[in-house]
């Protein structure tokens, strides 16, 4: 099977302290925090320097005290351009003995598929959706349905769940804010 393209998009790690990090990494790398919530029983930090990406970087708690280093990977992403190449990603992990823990997600703005390598590390392949919703959101994601069912599917559960904004106007208005919080 042919590979699709993947670019490396964001990174994960879990922390001890969400606060003190999530702070770090704004106000020392200038990041800007574009949601934080609950998540697996604990609390999560989307942080960006990109106004066309909702995050580059994800913190969630769930990292020891005095854990050492190596031990706070929480995903490593890739991006994908289109939904057949998230099905084809879903067709050559779903086919190998090493890889567990497979799962289709809809995000709200992004459709993803998990799964984790050899080593048990968390790998997302992920297709940005043309909406925003707040995160975190997650949902089923049916991806061997239709484009059209999937698109229809994801637009009608967003309606119901909360304030939905086209990609591109949510990336103006956070461009505006990473502008200002680098000034």
């Amino acid at each position: 099977m042919e590979l699709p393209n993947l670019n490396l998009r964001h990174v994960g790690i879990f922390v001890s302290d969400i606060d003190v990090m999530s702070s770090f990494y704004k106000s020392v790398l200038g990041f800007t925090q574009t949601d934080r919530g609950e998540v697996r029983g604990g609390q999560v930090v989307f942080l960006t320097r990109d106004p066309l990406s909702h995050h580059q970087l994800v913190m969630e708690t769930g990292r020891p005290i005095g854990a050492g280093p190596g031990l706070g990977v929480q995903q490593i992403s890739f991006q994908v351009a289109t939904l057949g190449d998230l099905r084809q990603m879903y067709k050559i992990v779903s086919q190998r003995n090493d890889v567990t823990t497979i799962q289709t997600i809809d995000h709200g703005n992004s459709w993803s598929l998990y799964f984790r390598d050899p080593e048990i590390n968390r790998i997302e392949v992920y297709l940005d959706t043309p909406w925003h919703i707040s995160q975190p959101y997650s949902e089923p994601l049916g991806l061997l349905q239709t484009d059209e069912i999937i698109y229809e599917t994801t637009l009608k559960k967003l309606t119901s769940y909360g304030e939905v904004k086209p990609f591109e106007a949510w990336s103006n208005e956070l461009s505006k804010t990473i502008l200002s919080n680098l000034s």
